[in-house]
């Protein structure tokens, strides 16, 4: 099963080289022929060089973009071929259809779930208040009593009004 999985990995890396390969080469054609002008020329400005690289990427994407979508969806076709009727039929990586009934969904976690509250009550009527394990942490998240903008004391008033 490995082998099958390696070797859609391998057809998978293919077609991202015979995909992206087109656009590299073009891009570094079009930079050597513009760099032989620049050298012969004598102009060298960098901004030169990207609108044509740009401009050819751009035609190799539209002439060979029938042909990359295609390989695209050969290759999710084929993933998808491999997920839903090779690999279901290997025992070894997947689960029996009653599998649940040997597994339970909290485990051991469901009794201490709630061990900070002694009843579920307090969550229910407090919905936007934090349950806390012991009740010193609760007296530390008091609110303060300041008002949420506290206004400036007379030396910060002076200040901001440039007296």
């Amino acid at each position: 099963m490995l082998e099958v999985l390696v070797e859609y990995l391998a057809q998978g890396f293919l077609i991202m080289l015979a995909i992206s390969m087109p656009c590299v080469l073009v891009a570094a054609g079009i930079g050597l022929v513009v760099g032989i002008l620049q050298a012969v020329t004598q102009v060298q400005e960098q901004t030169i060089a990207a609108a044509p690289k740009i401009l050819g990427v751009f035609l190799v994407i539209v002439i060979g973009g029938f042909g990359f979508i295609r390989l695209l969806t050969n290759l999710f076709t084929d993933g998808m071929a491999l997920a839903f009727n090779v690999v279901p039929k290997n025992d070894s990586y997947v689960l029996s259809y009653d599998y649940s009934k040997y597994t339970s969904t909290y485990g051991n976690l469901a009794p201490d779930k709630f061990r900070n509250n002694k009843d579920i009550d307090y969550l229910m009527k407090n919905p936007g208040k934090i349950p806390f394990i012991r009740n010193e942490e609760r007296i530390k998240d008091l609110p303060s009593n300041r008002m949420p903008n506290p206004r400036p004391d007379l030396v910060e008033s002076k200040k901001i009004m440039g007296n």
